[in-house]
């Protein structure tokens, strides 16, 4: 791509994590670590409740769903950062990119829409548990990630057909490790006011509005453990929620520090390391906090454990 006001864009130079050179493999081992992690804890997780039936419930199988989520939500950057920083080559196509950006999007939307499903259901169980199993059914449940799918779907389709008709760009430089949505708005010349509205309008539809629902979905939680506060009340609400509190407050709090707290300075440092963490952290994280503050989580793996040394 020539350099100029009115420039076609056929590659981008990905910048990468502000990291030195000499760091690099180090940075190379620790992130191919997190991203194996990924890989491997939230296969697990999704075996584990295709291989135990006792996890066959409405709650499980959105979690399956949120695993799979992850590994591909991970994959869509990791891959090639990963390969960027092992060969010092920093370029990608205008097609990868652009399809980096409609995937990361997908699969981020994705991933806010699965955890308020989750929520929904944590209401369900706590707030009306004689009509858990008559609301929960299995058609509302396949219903709520179907409409989930379609909407990650439709959102991301939408930024990326807009991102595309966007012509010419100033520079071909992106001061981050993959091709995010604001820098490459950023760098085109041509006018993107209504890309900018509707980062606005579907960013309030896909995130703002589930955080939400997930925020009314926990005050009627808080409601209905305070009319009949009791010890057991209590401890039994915090082991069907904390796990999913947990995951909300990462994937939530990433986004806060990454969209609404302005940057200090012109190279977005903090930008590009908030987005690490929220790319390839917090999908890390996920099985470790599902497996470590859940009971039934934990009898599943002793049992899958048991079966294999038993078979060897």
């Amino acid at each position: 791509m020539q350099r100029g006001n009115q420039s076609s864009a056929t590659e981008f130079i990905l910048l990468g994590l502000p990291i030195r050179k000499e760091e690099q493999g180090l940075y190379y081992a620790l992130f191919l670590a997190v991203y194996l992690t990924t890989l491997l804890g939230n296969l697990l997780i999704t075996l584990l409740i295709r291989l135990d039936s006792r996890l066959h419930t409405p709650m499980y199988f959105f979690l399956s769903h949120l695993a799979l989520t992850d590994i591909s939500f991970s994959s869509v950057t990791a891959p090639k950062m990963l390969m960027n920083m092992l060969t010092h080559s920093q370029s990608i196509s205008y097609a990868g990119c652009i399809s980096q950006v409609y995937f990361f999007l997908f699969f981020a939307d994705l991933d806010s829409f699965l955890l308020t499903s989750m929520a929904y259901d944590r209401y369900v169980a706590i707030c009306h548990p004689l009509h858990y199993t008559r609301i929960m059914s299995q058609s509302l449940c396949c219903l709520l990630v179907t409409a989930s799918w379609l909407l990650s779907c439709g959102g991301a389709l939408v930024h990326t057909l807009l991102l595309a008709r966007l012509s010419s760009f100033r520079d071909n430089t992106v001061h981050h490790f993959f091709c995010d949505l604001s820098a490459l708005l950023k760098l085109s010349s041509s006018d993107t006011t209504i890309n900018d509205l509707v980062v606005l309008i579907v960013g309030s539809m896909v995130i703002t509005l589930p955080f939400v629902c997930i925020l009314v979905s926990y005050g009627h939680i808080g409601a209905t453990i305070l009319r009949s506060p009791s010890i057991k009340g209590i401890c039994k609400a915090l082991s069907t929620c904390g796990s999913h509190l947990s995951v909300v407050s990462l994937y939530y709090g990433a986004i806060i520090g990454l969209y609404f707290i302005p940057s200090s300075n012109d190279t977005n440092d903090k930008d590009v390391i908030v987005s690490v963490l929220y790319t390839l952290v917090t999908p890390m994280l996920n099985p470790f906090i599902y497996s470590l503050r859940n009971r039934d989580m934990k009898g599943a793996l002793r049992n899958l454990f048991s079966r294999v040394t038993f078979s060897l």
